[in-house]
């Protein structure tokens, strides 16, 4: 893992209430952009803050700004971005012709706010200015008077007005007397940094593909074309559904007929055991303990009485996913779409999913409550905590060799 990059600077409205956040490229713990290539610091910019930190974590739930090279604003570099949280910040140097002015007609038309940065008023700007929302004045640049020719100049656009670079507090009074809508500058607040880490790939693509197959709203086919989309993957389903772990009559040849022999519920437990089993760069021991706990807590779920036990295998598996991602428990289930009852056991060790996960760690160390856990005795916990190594060694067999 690496660390990752952000800086956030605000845009206060004329209370000095936050209304935006400017999202700013920084490469290292500095307060300055060091880049040489625009679109690689835009394109690192926007897989910081909408992947690697995350948009909630940075901006809570105001909305951001970020700032476009021309080969974003033309369409040349793909904009997956979500109207409702993103603003779009024209630079100055993107230059103004028919394809840019088509574009931000495009964008406006999507939804996205249009922050016109840096601006001076020029003839062949108008066509811009229809689709605007917000016009960046530089006062320090423009100074008083530039800005009171600008103003003049901008009186019939239908746009706000925000002054950018208000150092003092004369200079705040003084456009906020003017009419400017909002304010941004080191007199009100610097930018500060945000740090956090990047995964290595293999944790993204293992976390992407787990929050897929844990979606609640996913279904048989959808569960079959996640799998057929992934060659590793369907092998080793293949292969560990027609070893000898499942000592079935006849053989499987295809990733339908696997399928609709495990049901869904059933799957989606054993497509997140083969995911996680993927992760090379981890002490296999890890995995071992996540399918003893996984298989623990599926046995005394269901002692217990539990229906879908298989939520409980799954609260089992995942309780080192912390470990594993190098990530808090808390960001790792943030991350998925998981039950809240698993969720919360996870995380909080709340709830009766909770106890029962604290009985598996504590039979694990050696431990045991003088109160105990529920009605269970602690021959029968330590019988299903040696029931679940077993199966983890045989399980282990046949993982090892798909």
């Amino acid at each position: 893992m690496r660390d990752v990059y952000i800086g956030r600077q605000p845009i206060f409205d004329r209370d000095l209430k936050v209304q935006y956040y400017e999202l700013l490229y920084r490469s290292s713990r500095v307060d300055w952009a060091e880049f040489e290539d625009g679109d690689e610091a835009t394109s690192q910019l926007l897989n910081n803050s909408m992947i690697e930190i995350g948009l909630d974590r940075i901006a809570s739930s105001r909305p951001v700004f970020i700032n476009l090279t021309r080969s974003f604003v033309t369409g040349r570099i793909p904009l997956p971005l979500d109207q409702q949280r993103v603003g779009l910040e024209i630079l100055d140097e993107v230059g103004v012709d028919e394809e840019v002015i088509d574009s931000v007609r495009r964008f406006s038309e999507q939804g996205f706010t249009i922050s016109l940065d840096d601006f001076i008023f020029q003839p062949h700007l108008r066509p811009l200015l229809r689709y605007a929302d917000i016009v960046k004045l530089d006062v320090q640049r423009l100074g008083r008077s530039g800005v009171l020719d600008q103003l003049a100049l901008l009186r019939n656009f239908d746009v706000k007005l925000l002054a950018q670079k208000i150092e003092s507090k004369p200079d705040f009074e003084f456009y906020r007397k003017l009419g400017f809508d909002y304010f941004q500058g080191y007199f009100i607040a610097k930018p500060s940094l945000i740090a956090g880490k990047q995964l290595a790939v293999n944790r993204v693509h293992t976390l992407r593909l787990l929050a897929e197959v844990e979606n609640p709203a996913v279904s048989v086919k959808g569960l079959e074309d996640i799998i057929r989309n992934d060659v590793v993957l369907s092998v080793k389903l293949l292969r560990y559904i027609n070893s000898a772990f499942f000592g079935l009559v006849r053989k499987f040849e295809s990733i339908r007929e696997a399928v609709i022999y495990l049901g869904l519920k059933p799957l989606k437990v054993w497509v997140s055991l083969i995911i996680l089993s993927r992760m090379e760069d981890q002490p296999a021991e890890l995995m071992r303990i996540a399918l003893i706990r996984a298989k623990m807590a599926e046995a005394l779920a269901d002692m217990l009485g539990e229906q879908s036990v298989e939520k409980f295998f799954t609260m089992g598996l995942f309780s080192t996913l912390d470990t594993l991602m190098d990530m808090s428990m808390k960001d790792v289930v943030d991350s998925l779409p998981l039950n809240e009852e698993v969720a919360e056991a996870l995380v909080n060790r709340g709830g009766a999913a909770g106890e029962l996960l604290t009985c598996v760690l504590d039979q694990e160390r050696g431990t045991w409550r003088p109160e105990g856990y529920f009605d269970l005795s602690p021959a029968d916990v330590r019988q299903c905590y040696f029931d679940a190594i077993a199966w983890c060694d045989e399980a282990s067999k046949f993982m090892v060799s798909a």
